[in-house]
């Protein structure tokens, strides 16, 4: 483990630099009937998701590391499983048509790369990965969710109505919405390349129009100097926790289609305007039916997956080693 994360922490730099050290990179992980994983496997697996955690957590050692020792062991995990289920597709007798792996080969050169083959194998290269490795990952991807789907697949899960109100009745803080507010908002800049007097004579301009009735969005599309000036300064629905205290204090005490006072924070004034308000509430079993019935599918699905996976390993010669 421990070299796992030096390994990872000394290459991050320059992408999957599997050509270090292959003494160490060709080491056993875990054996699988007559097939082995290495470590090389296992950071080739992983290597999205790392580049992802070392960004997130690049200021924070410890949480970076414990990130990444999660990663590896589920990795490993991962990787077993797929050549259980492969295993079982060759047990089975099944076959995959060479025709449906080269479909898929096209569908991913498109949707990725635009149908430029030069850059998937750019981009293949840069992973450590050649595309008849990438080719025999598709393959394998089909299988394994064509195996999960006939021994796991979300439509042989049946939910019944008394599974969906106990989960409602036993989460119902999950469903709670809190107070909300649908804004829209004026940011204007008081820092550099315009005086904070300067700033504040064109927000009581801006503000006095809106209060002789000029639509808010067009102003906001006209004025507004944030992010959300080409969607006239909408916000969507907000909960107070969205906003900083000055604005969250001035926006929940505005009445809906009342705009606010110019408000300062910082180098920025501001002017919101409330469309619509909404209480704090649970929203009721028929709204979120839909998503309590996924909810217990995914985990009804995560459960017959371990015990899937359980027998296959009974099956199975699976040895672990010390990484």
């Amino acid at each position: 483990m421990k070299q796992l994360l030096l390994r990872w922490l000394a290459v991050m730099g320059t992408g999957v630099a599997l050509a270090a050290e292959p003494r160490l990179l060709n080491s056993l992980v875990v054996i699988v009937d007559q097939e082995i994983i290495t470590l090389k496997d296992v950071l080739q697996y992983i290597a999205p998701a790392v580049e992802v955690i070392t960004r997130t957590y690049a200021g924070q050692p410890e949480v970076l590391r414990q990130k990444l020792q999660e990663a590896e062991r589920d990795g490993v995990e991962q990787l077993v499983e797929r050549k259980l289920i492969l295993h079982e597709f060759e047990r089975a007798g099944y076959n995959l048509p060479e025709s449906l792996i080269e479909d898929r080969v096209k569908e991913r050169l498109r949707e990725r790369f635009g149908g430029d083959r030069a850059a998937m194998t750019r981009t293949l290269q840069s992973q450590g990965m050649t595309y008849e490795a990438f080719r025999r990952r598709l393959r394998e991807d089909i299988i394994i969710g064509a195996m999960r789907a006939r021994n796991i697949g979300a439509d042989k899960i049946i939910v019944s109505p008394h599974k969906i109100e106990k989960y409602y009745a036993e989460n119902l803080d999950k469903f709670r919405i809190k107070d909300q507010l649908k804004l829209r908002a004026i940011m204007l800049n008081a820092g550099a390349g315009r005086s904070r007097e300067a700033a504040r004579r064109l927000a009581a301009e801006i503000l006095a129009k809106l209060r002789e009735g000029a639509p808010f969005d067009e102003m906001a599309r006209v004025y507004s100097e944030d992010t959300y000036r080409a969607q006239g300064g909408d916000r969507g629905w907000i909960e107070r926790g969205d906003l900083r205290k000055e604005l969250a204090e001035a926006a929940f005490n505005l009445k809906p289609g009342q705009p606010s006072e110019v408000i300062e924070v910082g180098d920025t004034l501001w002017i919101l305007l409330v469309e619509d308000a909404r209480a704090n509430q649970i929203r009721t079993l028929p709204e979120v039916r839909d998503e309590i019935v996924q909810t217990l599918q995914a985990e009804e699905q995560a459960r017959l997956n371990r015990e899937w996976i359980q027998r296959l390993k009974a099956k199975s010669f699976v040895r672990y080693f010390s990484s």
